[in-house]
């Protein structure tokens, strides 16, 4: 390594420097990956969010970033429908499939019954728990 250079510890992730890197390097290594956020939430009657899925569709995948229903609240089908929300928003958008992760004290089989399917697993992340990745085909 060149006397030139050193590496630091920062307090502030440089999230934008770094990222803009990785999306040209990306950029032109894959093609324009059309990446575009994805939102709904559940409200009470009185407008108050209880539940909700977060996404983003690029290079033609649906990725599930978060997913959460107030607890007692499922069950409902609430989960089910944000779901198929999600997925239906990235069909228009062109996406063919879709993966998400999530932790075997979260809801790995509420994923599968809505035919999502494991192809990875962390085991101990954390102790005495799995991390699962889960695809499915839109």
């Amino acid at each position: 390594m060149s006397d030139d250079f050193q590496i630091v510890e920062v307090d502030q992730p440089e999230w934008e420097i770094i990222g803009q890197g990785l999306t040209a390097y990306n950029t032109q290594m894959a093609g324009e990956d059309h990446g575009k956020n994805l939102c709904f939430v559940l409200k009470t009657p009185d407008q108050k969010i209880v539940g909700g899925v977060i996404g983003a569709t690029y290079w033609e995948w649906l990725y599930v970033n978060l997913m959460w229903i107030r607890e007692d609240l499922r069950g409902r089908g609430f989960g089910q429908q944000l779901l198929e929300l999600a997925e239906e928003k990235a069909r228009e958008r062109g996406a063919t499939h879709a993966y998400l992760d999530t932790f075997s004290f979260q809801a790995p089989e509420f994923y599968q019954k809505q035919g999502y399917q494991i192809f990875g697993e962390l085991m101990d992340f954390p102790f005495g728990h799995q991390r699962y990745f889960l695809k499915k085909k839109l």
